[in-house]
């Protein structure tokens, strides 16, 4: 067959190319194209009598003149156009049909084709076009529309454009036309006419053309490119093709998000995997959903914002975030909103405020009529009250709720079937997650108390900088955080007077060190794991290994702890006592003030300790998890569902869970794991910053970084946030991973965050820098109980300085001062 047409109920199988394709979709859907046919590239090497023959029978029947353009299989696709690399002929004669059909072949072939699909990286000898001989339309008006802006990328706004007579001018660019914005309300919002006093085209027929070009991407499911012509009362449309330049385009009238990992880059720094960002984003979804139920949140507002808990984190380049918007919203669902988001802010560790059209856009969508206004305060309040004046037991029924939780049965987790493992995780979700009441309420109490505080402090004691407030709320005791530094201290204390425990916990093999540990050592050291065995570095993360799976990290740290000639002893009881010392001064005689003052600080002491102590347990909950999915993971690995036990850190809790439950809908676990671990690879370049906007769909244009550059601030001085008072001068030593990194005594740690993992090394240290961070972050809290000077949020730390450089901080004023440089650059 050496022609075809779109009638032909095998058209669609011919190498016809996407033009023709396209018109004869077009076509057989009714679309006002004028006739045309197609002649196949098998034509190519048919006598031309034969040709003409089966050209006859179409230009016969169809009144001339003609076009006479391309149709090559890679032309006018999603990914390349085409477009002017190859021969149109327009208001072609009949006798000279053949001969443009045969130029048109021609430039298949030219220089400009060969160099377009080299740089496309496509095929070559490239494959013959097909050709398209279209009737010509006797056009007054004609041009080009997009369904979507293809310069700015708004997928709602059509552009028209139009000309006097053939588009072919407009098309190639030696024409500028009329054009106009037309948009999803049918309403011009924009127009650059040439000629104001006449324009080409009526704004009725730019409507209508509008209006083609939108329903021809309706039915192509994809943005299209038309050429359009005008002919009496008619419009016929002459082409369609995808627009290839919105691929990977970020729509600027997309959905505003803002995205900052603020402390929750605490809990989930670097890369996470699927299984820990999946069970995080549910645990998120359940427990704040939760918080506004104890709140007393009318349900049908809570219904209303379903959608709002279950984005409270998201996950970009396999890194958690929150999901500003999603905070601040539930946040807004409870009084207060202008306050209590300042709060927050303080409590997340975020740096900038939101912006003010993001503010007013939650008001707005949180505000209802004066009188429900009132009345779900009142509620909200009085749900405030009942759960202040019941938080403490609450906290104790909290705790009673999960030792039983985690209490085993008769049967080991090691010695479960898989089903038993899946039911194992099924209570946990039961018992705890969906009971989270303690430590919701808890933390909200501690966000209110520690800003009014703030305040407080600030305004009636004078205390702009802080550490007032961070001195009367340390030495608090009951933190167990802390414990850890203690039972260490208490085991290099141990170790101090057997010199051959030292060595072997310096430099031995866990079996050795096990064999020579003295039985009180033992039972120190077992009894350290048995209670903080589940903290780690990275402790929330499901796929990082505890100090069960390896402890040697904890035992390099006694050693290196046992070397110093003095262990660190905590300054925090003599910094309360003179803090309340200038609280005494400042509101002497005002004993209303006094009285208020004091409940305030007492109240931000216990909700802090709680959230803190609050947050170990949920380390508890985490660990529990891990040691399921770890069981799991081998028991699919040995029935050959994974290729390796621990990939199923890289399949969403629920997709293993499911696969032993039979709700699976991809029952082929070691593909995906596969994929998925491929694609987590990466994620190790490239990271995103620490604070973003995106624009429509998230994972498409847009680039994940600050909409401006961070301004450092260069010299060697630099400001932070002080966390415990004191001067301390001393070595540098920068650490970015703690696994296996050494502190000497004496050093200052700087780190870019820590997480409770980092607690090893904070005995040896002499002060403490973090590059993130806030007040209420874990090393904030734990450098105040131990009374370690201490300086966090402090912008480009660890690019700025480097191991060996002399340094001052000051935990009062978070000013450091680099005193000397060091001449080698390297870090841990």
């Amino acid at each position: 067959m050496l022609i075809s047409s779109w009638r032909d109920a095998d058209f669609s199988h011919h190498p016809v190319g996407g033009k023709a394709r396209a018109l004869g979709a077009l076509t057989q859907a009714g679309f006002p194209v004028p006739e045309w046919t197609i002649v196949l590239p098998a034509a190519w090497e048919a006598n031309a009598n034969d040709l003409r023959l089966g050209l006859e029978t179409f230009l016969s029947s169809t009144p001339g003149p003609w076009a006479v353009r391309s149709s090559a299989v890679d032309e006018d696709g999603q990914v390349h156009s085409f477009a002017g690399q190859l021969e149109s002929f327009l208001n072609v004669a009949r006798e000279d049909v053949l001969e443009k059909i045969q130029a048109v072949w021609g430039s298949g072939f030219s220089e400009r084709i060969i160099a377009y699909r080299t740089q496309a990286g496509l095929s070559l000898p490239p494959p013959l076009p097909a050709v398209i001989v279209q009737q010509m339309v006797s056009a007054e008006a004609a041009g080009v529309a997009f369904s979507a802006d293809p310069v700015s990328g708004r997928r709602g706004v059509a552009v028209v454009a139009a000309v006097r007579g053939l588009g072919e001018a407009l098309v190639s660019g030696e024409a500028t036309g009329d054009s106009f914005h037309v948009d999803r309300g049918r309403r011009i919002v924009e127009r650059a006419i040439v000629n104001a006093s006449q324009p080409v085209i009526a704004d009725v027929r730019v409507l209508e053309i509008a209006d083609l070009v939108r329903r021809s991407e309706r039915y192509f499911g994809l943005p299209q490119d038309i050429e359009w012509a005008v002919s009496g009362s008619r419009l016929y449309l002459l082409q369609s093709r995808p627009i290839t330049s919105l691929t990977g385009k970020v729509d600027p009238d997309g959905l505003w998000q803002l995205w900052d990992n603020s402390n929750i880059a605490e809990s989930y720094s670097g890369v996470t995997t699927p299984l820990t960002f999946s069970f995080a984003r549910h645990v998120y979804e359940e427990v704040y959903r939760q918080f506004v139920k104890i709140l007393r949140v009318p349900l049908w507002r809570i219904e209303a914002n379903r959608d709002v808990f279950g984005r409270m984190l998201g996950l970009v380049r396999g890194r958690v975030f929150y999901n500003l918007l999603s905070w601040y919203r539930v946040l807004a669902m409870l009084p207060g909103f202008a306050v209590n988001r300042r709060f927050m802010e303080q409590m997340m560790g975020v740096k900038e405020p939101l912006p003010d059209h993001a503010v007013a856009g939650i008001i707005g969508k949180a505000r209802q009529t004066r009188f429900s206004d009132y009345s779900e305060i009142a509620g909200t309040i009085l749900g405030l009250l009942g759960n202040h004046l019941l938080l403490s037991g609450k906290i104790t029924r909290f705790y009673q709720r999960l030792d039983e939780a985690l209490a085993l049965g008769d049967i080991a987790l090691e010695e479960m079937r898989p089903d038993e493992l899946a039911a194992a995780y099924r209570r946990l979700q039961n018992q705890l997650l969906t009971r989270w009441d303690a430590p919701l309420i808890n933390d909200f109490f501690a966000m209110v108390y520690f800003g009014v505080s703030r305040k407080l402090v600030d305004k009636w004691c004078g205390d702009p900088d802080g550490t007032l407030q961070n001195d009367l709320i340390a030495c608090q005791g009951g933190i167990i955080s802390a414990e850890p530094a203690r039972r260490m201290m208490h085991l290099a204390e141990m170790a101090r007077a057997d010199a051959s425990l030292r060595t072997a916990l310096a430099s031995g093999s866990l079996a050795e060190i096990e064999q020579i540990m003295p039985p009180a050592f033992r039972s120190e050291y077992h009894a350290y794991l048995e209670k903080f065995g589940d903290r780690c570095l990275e402790e929330l993360k499901l796929e990082s290994a505890t100090l069960h799976d390896d402890p040697l990290l904890l035992l390099r740290s006694v050693a290196r702890l046992a070397e110093r000639d003095a262990l660190p002893v905590s300054r925090s009881a003599d910094l309360a006592a003179s803090a309340t010392q200038r609280v005494d001064v400042a509101l002497r005689g005002r004993r209303f003030r006094r009285w208020l003052f004091d409940f305030v600080i007492g109240q931000t002491r216990d909700r802090v300790r709680d959230r803190e102590n609050l947050r170990f347990e949920r380390t508890r909950v985490f660990g529990r998890v891990r040691r399921i999915f770890v069981e799991l993971g081998k028991r699919l690995h040995a029935l050959g569902v994974l290729e390796d036990a621990r990939d199923i850190f890289y399949l969403e809790a629920e997709e293993s869970i499911g696969f032993v439950e039979g709700t699976a809908v991809t029952t082929n676990l070691r593909e995906l794991a596969r994929l998925r671990k491929e694609e987590f690879a990466g994620f190790d370049t490239d990271p995103p910053s620490d604070r973003f906007e995106t624009l429509g769909v998230v994972y498409v244009g847009n680039a994940f970084q600050a909409a401006r550059a961070s301004v450092l601030a260069t010299g060697d001085e630099r400001k932070g946030i002080g966390c415990c008072p004191g001067v301390v001068r001393g070595r540098a030593r920068v650490i970015l991973d703690p696994r296996h990194a050494i502190i000497h005594p004496g050093e200052i740690l700087v780190a870019p965050r820590t997480d409770p993992g980092w607690i090893m090394l904070f005995p040896a240290a002499s002060g403490l820098l973090v590059e993130h961070g806030s007040l209420l972050s874990h090393s904030a809290i734990v450098a105040r109980e131990m009374g370690m000077p201490a300086v966090v949020s402090i912008p480009g730390l660890t690019a700025w300085l480097k191991t060996g450089d002399e340094v001052e901080l000051d935990g009062s004023t978070g000013r450091i001062i680099r005193v000397a440089a060091s001449e080698v650059s390297h870090a841990e």
